[in-house]
């Protein structure tokens, strides 16, 4: 069995992998950490856990932390991974990490946009960013996987297939992205009630984390500049993700969309969280919600100058937990699928 332990197992991302863990064959977790008053049993912070999981929830030890796991999933946030991980791989653990610390291979880009200096340039660069489905082959040789954003894993599901097989000299993509209040993290549920009940707004237009995330990702699958515009928006809703992505061309597009929507599955057809829809079928987010899969619908608009991309995701899950898992699962050699739903 692998010895799992979930750092920051009170947070939301936190609470999906404990829950995702339980119904894998092949681990055991072993050690739960967060910041508590004081230790406390998980069934007591989350109840529906009682005499499913017998296991303390105290602050982190690493002293303890390394003598009783092999993997470390990091649900904590950005700038708390980059102090425990070099720890942990001296030391020969595995790290799945869903802050952004290890996501952006340029650290200016991270300096800048987070504000605070990359201390671990060594194992920034030994990192794997950990979108399964494009860096299935790097994942599996790891020992640090970088799990991507939410709205980021989306983005670049949606566009990588045109990158690949160059459909067209792309000029702008337009990313229209709402997601769930969750992606926000447990602090946001009083902010809920306060400014999202019966309500729907735009925020960090231009301006969110995300955003060079996506341009770095699109930029080494592409191997060019491309002017994206990213605006989020939050919904009244707990989870989920949906992108509206225009793909704008200066020329016709010669392709016609069912060909378009077989070039998709022919990109994704080893990649069984991936679902692309029928033509002129576009997901919502019901459809994917509690679900570790991406959902696809394709359009070729009437000028033939635009490609419209809608998807989904739910944002706990292919966002973050479930996508932390399926690394886990690929770097372990175990089925892909195995405990995703």
């Amino acid at each position: 069995m692998l010895r799992v332990g979930v750092i920051g197992a009170t947070g939301y991302t936190g609470e999906e992998l404990i829950k995702i863990l339980l119904r894998h064959p092949r681990i055991k977790i072993s050690y739960l950490s967060a910041k508590v008053e004081k230790p406390k049993e998980i069934s007591e912070i989350f109840p529906y856990l009682k005499k499913k999981l017998l296991l303390l929830c105290d602050n982190f030890n690493i002293d303890r932390a390394l003598e009783l796991c092999d993997l470390f999933f990091l649900a904590v946030p950005h700038t708390v991974s980059i102090q425990i991980t070099p720890i942990l791989l001296e030391n020969k653990k595995y790290v799945i990490d869903l802050s952004a610390d290890y996501r952006l291979k340029d650290k200016s880009l991270y300096e800048l946009w987070y504000e605070t200096k990359h201390t671990d340039h060594q194992n920034l660069r030994r990192s794997v960013y950990g979108l399964s489905e494009i860096h299935r082959d790097k994942i599996k040789k790891t020992r640090l996987v970088a799990n991507p954003g939410c709205y980021p894993t989306v983005a670049v599901l949606s566009i990588a297939p045109l990158l690949k097989y160059k459909i067209c000299k792309i000029q702008y993509i337009y990313i229209d992205a709402k997601s769930g209040y969750s992606g926000a993290g447990r602090i946001s549920d009083e902010q809920f009630y306060r400014d999202l009940k019966d309500n729907f707004k735009a925020y960090n237009v231009d301006s969110h984390r995300h955003l060079p995330e996506i341009l770095e990702q699109i930029l080494s699958l592409a191997e060019r500049k491309i002017n994206i515009v990213f605006t989020p928006h939050l919904l009244p809703i707990e989870r989920g993700i949906l992108e509206t992505i225009y793909v704008n061309s200066n020329h016709k597009l010669k392709i016609r969309n069912s060909e378009l929507i077989g070039l998709y599955r022919e990109f994704y057809k080893d990649s069984p969280f991936v679902r692309i829809k029928e033509d002129n079928h576009f997901p919502q987010i019901k459809d994917v919600v509690l679900t570790n899969f991406c959902d696809i619908g394709i359009k070729i608009s009437e000028d033939r100058k635009t490609i419209i991309l809608i998807s989904c995701i739910d944002n706990l899950l292919k966002g973050a937990s479930g996508q932390a898992v399926q690394n886990m699962n690929i770097i372990f050699d175990f089925e892909e699928t195995e405990a995703l739903l």
